[in-house]
């Protein structure tokens, strides 16, 4: 723009204010309809509703925006206020079922929301009006709870909270910081991603890497010569460094949460729909954990029985086993696993719910036999080759014309996302919407505005994930209140209760107060005051986060809109 802008010269009039709010966004609204317009596949392929609940911390109010998901890419068709119904699920299955007819209920193969008590009553309400769509967990979200639980077991979490001690620490003294770079050769420890436990599952591993050069760094002359034996919390972390247990602990955890953190990636991902995917991924996430254990079922039964819990009452789901079945990479390398009761009873389940018409489910279930068998173009040279290659819904596309039921069948299915987390960006872009009273025009301009603005960033997001590969679990930019940055555990008030002689009741954390190691010295990041008033849960899902200006007069600084998302 501003290129454009010095070739015209000298003599550019820019927009009034009144065409920049009136003509230029109507036109630009209309331009963004056409884009939706030009993305929908939702009657030929189906789509999925996605919605997500945050809570405004600042206006405090809860919010729940839409999208709409296809293989062309996520759609931002509304914000709403909820307050007055989040608690009701009734009122939220009423919410959803106004979505579903105003998007067409033909088109809508699956609504994705949180697991949250009330949305997952809303969504049996939805299924039992709305027959032939599902309701389906978010995918995310349920690994992320997963992870939470396991977190919660005694080693892992001891374990946690001393890698977040000694992070927190070391990133609050900037000598320490150059230190810590000079050992590690430049590579830093933590690495903020955008669900809590994904944070710490990829933190532990940068420590991990790190062992060795930690630990030079703690017994280096270095070391010695510097203030850092004298202060209180460097001699922790010295402690923790050397503590044969910890690393001990750190493998353990790695060992649990790293298959699981793999499979949250998947889901994640934006390049390609994982529905059918995701049923194997759980299976190879279990057997990665015990081969890794070398099968010594007591250092991960108590794992597996929270993974068991949260599979089985959420995330077992038939459009999952439908996917798994469906996938010609699966199908055909793993016969015996695909074709149980279990997975194909989720796949009937699936014919009957989302094809009414009783002549094309037996069309379907007689061209299955083609499928399963191989014959006609399913075994050509050519299909055979590009099972492992082609992504399973453009695979039924290209290969699947000899039984065009099933194939119609396969690519609504294989096309699905498993995850609402496009919806849960940055939520900056929402907050000007719901945290003043209007009038009807301001508050339909506003609405032009984050509908105008979001879709565009959806946009640039979605040719970005053409372009380059992109990890969706890793976040470019870091929150001031990240438990990792203050080296505290969420709801954890003592950052440990270690003693600092085996018979005394003086703990280190009675040293770090009286010495003042919890403050940091100042802070490593160029930016200006901010507050932490930040909270999160689950996967900082449902609230929203509100870094508040302390100063009188904010700072001045450019918003790139890519960073609104």
């Amino acid at each position: 723009m501003i290129q454009s802008i010095g070739l015209y010269r000298p003599g550019l009039k820019p927009p009034s204010m009144y065409e920049l709010r009136v003509p230029l966004l109507n036109k630009e609204g209309q331009n963004t309809l056409v884009q939706i317009e030009d993305n929908k596949e939702w009657a030929s392929k189906g789509c999925s509703l996605m919605s997500d609940g945050w809570r405004d911390s600042v206006a405090k109010k809860d919010i729940v925006n839409f999208l709409v998901n296809s293989p062309k890419g996520s759609v931002f068709i509304k914000s709403k206020d909820v307050s007055e119904v989040v608690k009701d699920a009734t009122l939220l299955f009423k919410l959803l079922d106004d979505m579903v007819e105003e998007i067409g209920e033909a088109n809508v193969v699956q609504v994705i929301t949180d697991n949250a008590k009330n949305y997952i009553k809303a969504g049996k309400l939805l299924e039992a009006k709305r027959p032939h769509l599902y309701w389906t967990p978010c995918a995310a979200h349920c690994i992320d709870l997963m992870l939470e639980d396991i977190g919660e077991i005694p080693a892992l979490k001891n374990a946690m909270k001393k890698c977040m001690f000694m992070n927190g620490y070391i990133y609050s003294h900037v000598p320490l910081v150059n230190m810590m770079r000079k050992f590690t050769k430049q590579r830093n420890l933590h690495r903020p991603a955008i669900t809590r436990f994904a944070t710490s599952c990829i933190t532990m591993t940068q420590f991990l890497k790190q062992q060795k050069p930690l630990r030079d760094m703690v017994n280096s002359a270095e070391w010695s010569e510097s203030k850092w034996p004298k202060e209180a919390g460097a001699r922790k972390v010295r402690q923790y460094l050397m503590q044969a247990s910890f690393w001990k602990n750190i493998r353990r955890a790695l060992k649990i949460m790293t298959p699981l953190v793999k499979v949250l990636r998947m889901v994640d991902g934006e390049k390609k729909p994982a529905m059918g995917y995701i049923y194997a991924a759980m299976d190879r996430a279990k057997e990665t954990i015990e081969r890794d254990f070398k099968w010594n079922k007591e250092k991960y039964e108590e794992a597996f029985e929270i993974i068991d819990k949260r599979w089985q009452c959420q995330l077992h789901h038939p459009l999952h086993a439908a996917g798994y079945f469906l996938n010609p990479s699966i199908h055909y390398k793993y016969p015996d696993d695909v074709r149980c009761a279990e997975v194909e009873g989720g796949l009937y389940n699936c014919i009957a719910r989302l094809v009414p018409n009783t002549e094309t489910q037996d069309k379907i279930m007689t061209e299955l036999d083609s499928f399963k068998d191989a014959s006609g173009i399913f075994g050509h040279d050519m299909a055979i080759r590009q099972r492992d290659i082609k992504a399973p819904a453009e695979w039924w596309f290209c290969y699947g014309s000899s039984a065009p039921n099933l194939r119609s069948f396969a690519v609504k299915i294989l096309s699905l996302t498993c995850s609402a987390t496009g919806c849960e960006r940055n939520w900056s872009v929402f907050q000007l919407l719901h945290t003043k009273k209007r009038n009807r025009l301001a508050q339909h301009r506003l609405n032009n505005m984050v509908f105008v603005k979001y879709n565009r960033a959806l946009k640039r997001r979605s040719l970005r994930s053409v372009c380059a590969t992109r990890d969706p679990i890793l976040l470019d930019e870091i929150d001031d209140s990240n438990e990792w940055l203050i080296g505290r555990m969420d709801g954890d008030s003592s950052d440990n209760d270690d003693l600092v002689w085996g018979d005394d009741d003086l703990s280190w954390n009675d040293v770090s107060q009286a010495m003042g190691v919890e403050e940091p010295s100042y802070s490593t990041r160029g930016v200006g005051a901010k507050g932490a008033s930040s909270s999160t849960t689950d996967k900082g899902k449902g609230i929203a986060s509100s870094n508040q200006k302390q100063s009188s007069a904010p700072a001045m600084r450019l918003v790139d809109e890519e960073d609104e998302l």
